[in-house]
């Protein structure tokens, strides 16, 4: 196949395109931005067709209408619904709360946003219960917390057996620990779930912030047929910095790719990143041309030489063989450029 023939379609989380807030400047870096306001920045980075939409949505004069407005008006499309169930009301856990009350008002957050987002015409539906787990020893009761999530979940996508609902995952931040912390861990909540719609999101940030092999968990996931979507980014390991793609970890997002390129992957590439002292267009352009780079690099891996050097686990000789490939593709562009 090939590279024209090749997905390149991209999306981003609209989050990168509004105001950033951190610990330190608590007044946020650049004005608030509206989310309606926030998709017409979206919508100037060439390329970009869809956005992931936090929900509720945020700024004055926020509205369903408001964003179903701003998506008309600039062509852009409404592939995910992110509910806000780790905000401060959710501090002690959404589906875990020790507070009945709370994690009521958490799943009826979950269903509203979902009614919007099949208003919306959304793929899927994206749960990151971020306040979810535990933070000492013996603060809570480990199995309490799995049965509370697993029943959330399945309250939450049982009425909507034909919407995806994808579970992203991140070994810890807000909590030192969270529930679904790894690819592993959540499709074994999956498996308890028991529900064909719910499947994983993986964030490469975040499994490489978990200590994982993201090509090794998309595998893992492809092969039991639960992954809804990826999320791109980069960071350093030691946090979620959500940088741009391919910025400090080129050949395991090479690597990323190639997994995903073999499986037909046909779905948008999606950014999220947060560009706290960047122009946001400017980052996801960045991104995007990355991307476009390293899936061009991927399309010209010889899969069966490959494959030859894999099944006898030559490491030296598949890092030489990739390295061959990724730098002639980098001199070829620039000398085009």
């Amino acid at each position: 196949m090939t590279s024209v023939e090749r997905n390149r379609r991209f999306s981003a989380g609209i989050w990168m395109f509004g105001q950033f807030v951190d610990r330190f400047a608590t007044d946020g870096y650049g004005p608030e931005v509206p989310m309606p306001d926030a998709i017409r920045r979206a919508a100037s980075v060439n390329g970009l067709e869809a956005v992931d939409l936090n929900f509720p949505f945020w700024g004055p004069g926020a509205s369903v209408a408001s964003v179903r407005s701003a998506l008309d008006e600039t062509g852009l499309r409404a592939q995910a619904i992110t509910p806000a169930i780790y905000s401060r009301e959710y501090s002690k856990g959404s589906f875990t709360n020790p507070d009945p009350g709370t994690r009521q008002r958490a799943l009826d957050l979950i269903a509203e946003a979902t009614e919007v987002g099949l208003e919306l015409g959304v793929d899927y539906m994206k749960i990151w219960p971020g306040q979810d787990g535990f933070d000492y020893p013996f603060q809570a009761d480990p199995k309490r917390l799995w049965d509370l999530s697993v029943e959330g979940m399945r309250e939450v996508a049982g009425p909507h057996p034909g919407l995806p609902f994808a579970i992203e995952y991140k070994p810890k931040e807000p909590r030192t620990h969270m529930l679904f912390s790894s690819a592993a861990r959540t499709l074994l909540a999956i498996e308890d779930i028991g529900l064909e719609n719910v499947g994983v999101l993986i964030d490469f940030g975040h499994s490489m912030y978990g200590a994982e092999s993201p090509a090794s968990s998309v595998e893992l996931c492809l092969s039991r047929g639960k992954l809804i979507d990826v999320d791109l980014n980069d960071n350093f390991r030691s946090w979620d910095d959500d940088m741009t793609v391919g910025s400090v970890h080129i050949v395991e997002t090479l690597e990323f790719l190639f997994s995903l390129n073999r499986a037909g992957w046909a779905k948008p590439w999606k950014l999220d990143q947060f560009p706290f002292r960047e122009d946001p267009a400017a980052a996801a352009r960045a991104s995007i041309v990355m991307l476009s780079r390293l899936l061009d690099i991927a399309d010209s891996i010889e899969p069966k030489q490959l494959a030859e050097l894999q099944e006898n686990q030559d490491a030296l000789g598949a890092q030489g063989f990739v390295f061959d490939v990724l730098f002639s593709q980098f001199s070829r562009d620039r000398r085009q450029g």
